[in-house]
């Protein structure tokens, strides 16, 4: 069998802010892990900014509340876990320093940061300020609509 290579047309004038996330949920790092794992089921999210004054601090995503929630608490039941949830603080599981890039970068770039860094999101960076966020499924989605128009 004879596997063969695609090559996906990419537009280069397309950067980061053509297809990032804006108006982005973010979460405070004095928050409770139940309160971002509760924003996360009821908006759908899987990846929220961390912010401290106003300052982005890092990222917490689904797979950090898994991995918090495994590790201490193997063999427990669902009322042990949430009562965890309910003391513990994002800080404890959040990814910091956060890998963050500019609205101008090219999704090529984008792309290279998440799969060297195996992530699922950076947020995007503009003279200091958090301006939206761009997500594996994003660039996905991009390459998908290059590939397929229409998507």
């Amino acid at each position: 069998m004879t596997v063969e290579s695609v090559l996906v047309p990419v537009r280069k004038e397309t950067r980061v802010r053509d297809i990032m996330q804006t108006g982005v949920v973010t979460i405070s790092a004095g928050d409770t892990l139940s309160t971002v794992e509760d924003i996360m089921t009821l908006g759908g999210v899987r990846h929220m900014p961390v912010v401290r004054g106003g300052t982005l601090v890092g990222v917490v995503s689904e797979r950090d509340l898994l991995r918090a929630s495994l590790s201490n608490l193997t063999g427990f039941g669902q009322e042990e876990r949430r009562a965890f949830l309910q003391v513990g603080e994002i800080t404890r599981v959040m990814s910091t320093p956060p890998i963050v890039i500019s609205p101008d970068a090219e999704i090529e770039q984008a792309a290279r940061l998440l799969a060297e860094h195996a992530i699922g999101c950076l947020p995007v960076i503009e003279e200091g300020k958090l301006v939206g966020l761009v997500t594996e499924t994003d660039v996905l989605r991009y390459v998908a609509g290059s590939w397929y128009p229409g998507l």
